[in-house]
């Protein structure tokens, strides 16, 4: 019987194969900088670079990075039956299965998420461009550049539900220096 897997090996094996693959945490932040600094102009690029680690914390993100990475390699070295290779290889568009991986990855944070998804499906920002285009390596990245756009999604819904978290707080606590005022009015 074999052992069950830790998940820091699953957590580093997925943050090896972003690396391996050539998408950096900073390639990823940059996307999610972009998508949320016309909501908060006071967000810097450290917050984003946190976000997308945290995202990385969850180990849906991860089992679907090894997957989704798994399959773009195989089908670079021609080792999937077909029509599985030509669909992969050649991102077959309505195949639908990567995008299908990556957003299940999306869900756990909200439909802020979501639609972020979908534009950065559709709008290819950064480097989910590079990889969607195939320039640079030449190697299948059907279901990387999806998955990309799904950690980018998730680390900016992150962002959009902390920064509405910390208004209500303070907005919470306006009131209560309020209330405050209020009854050091009336003594």
């Amino acid at each position: 019987m074999k052992q069950r897997v830790s998940s820091k090996v699953v957590k580093e094996a997925a943050l090896d194969k972003l690396k391996e693959r050539g998408v950096t945490i900073q390639d990823i932040a940059d996307i999610v900088y972009d998508m949320q600094v016309p909501y908060n102009d006071k967000l810097t690029m450290e917050q984003c670079i946190d976000s997308v680690y945290k995202v990385l914390e969850k180990r849906e993100i991860q089992n679907a990075i090894l997957v989704g990475v798994e399959l773009d390699v195989l089908a670079e070295k021609n080792l999937l039956s077909e029509p599985l290779q030509s669909l992969i290889e050649k991102d077959e568009g309505l195949f639908g299965i990567d995008e299908t991986v990556a957003l299940g990855s999306v869900l756990g944070y909200g439909s802020i998420a979501i639609t972020t998804f979908g534009y950065l499906d559709k709008h290819k920002v950064g480097i989910i461009k590079k990889l969607d285009t195939k320039t640079g390596d030449g190697g299948v990245h059907t279901f990387l550049d999806d998955l990309v756009a799904g950690i980018a999604a998730s680390a900016s819904g992150r962002i959009a539900h902390r920064l509405r978290d910390l208004e209500d707080k303070e907005d919470e606590l306006n009131f209560i220096d309020e209330e405050k005022i209020e009854r050091e009015n009336v003594s």
